[in-house]
């Protein structure tokens, strides 16, 4: 029998790497947090990690990182990072990826960060790559020798209208983030309703900020808690295949949305699902 912590997941950086971005003047993250993944992620109780490069860190090759997330029930390397990642704008890591799905049997898939770019500033192009690229990273993750790898992508809420249905076909699954969730909270239930019209027969997964990096400032334990019931009852209701928590580098910030979620997945990661 599943329960629900099984289908948690830790969005896990670079201990420190969003303080270091240059996204960070209006995050305004306080302290410093020394947590990597795998502490953030023993931290919260969760078991399963997004293992994702961020400002271009780490660098393959990732065997190192690899090695301190063995303890892990599963791990998905990110084969694009984020918008910072500069090297991942011409080329992919998905070669060290499937290198490191045939040393660690956790590694289960790979996903692409910012991947989708927005068509009004970038001459038409709504993707850092090309269609066909993306239909080859997907045939070789499915035809890795050790296991067949999905392929994971993100996608904001921003760009929910923007004509991106030919490359979320393409992926197996979907996970979807607004960073303006407290505000836009009234909203959420039509924008996720969009993204299950979007993608039938995906898995999908609710990404879920626990520091309000829209506003920069503290997310209150009732914002808080109201995400996390919501994106309970979407799993309930088989909208959802499971919630992502971003993340690692603000799980040490003394916040106490953080503490009140370490007990909300313990208490609540116990319920049999399916």
């Amino acid at each position: 029998m599943t329960k629900l912590s099984d289908k948690f997941w830790l969005w896990g950086q670079d201990a420190g790497s969003h303080h270091r971005s240059a996204g960070n003047a209006s995050w305004k993250l306080p302290g410093t947090n020394k947590m990597g993944p795998v502490e953030g992620a023993e931290y919260l109780g969760i078991k399963n990690v997004c293992r994702v490069v961020m400002g271009g860190t780490p660098v393959p090759p990732f065997d190192a990182e690899s090695e301190m997330m063995k303890s892990m029930r599963q791990v998905v390397w990110s084969s694009m990072g984020d918008s910072g990642s500069k090297r991942n704008d011409n080329a992919s890591d998905l070669d060290e990826v499937l290198r490191q799905a045939g040393k660690y049997q956790n590694v289960t898939g790979s996903i692409l960060d910012d991947f989708f770019i927005s068509p009004e500033h970038n001459q038409g192009r709504v993707a850092r790559y090309s269609l066909d690229y993306i239909k080859e990273m997907r045939d070789r993750l499915h035809a890795c020798e050790a296991r067949p790898l999905d392929f994971w992508v993100v996608c904001y809420k921003r760009q929910l209208d923007w004509p991106m249905d030919e490359y979320l076909k393409l992926f197996d699954v979907i996970t979807y983030w607004n960073m303006r969730a407290p505000a836009e909270f009234s909203e959420i239930d039509a924008d996720f309703g969009k993204v299950v019209a979007k993608t039938p027969g995906k898995r999908r997964l609710s990404g879920c900020y626990i520091w309000n990096y829209g506003e920069g400032k503290p997310l209150s334990v009732a914002q808080l808690q109201a995400e996390c019931e919501k994106y309970h009852s979407w799993i309930k209701a088989g909208h959802s295949d499971g919630i992502i928590f971003c993340s690692n580098c603000c799980a040490d910030l003394g916040l106490e949305a953080v503490e009140w979620l370490r007990g909300w997945i313990k208490e609540a990661g116990q319920e049999k699902i399916g």
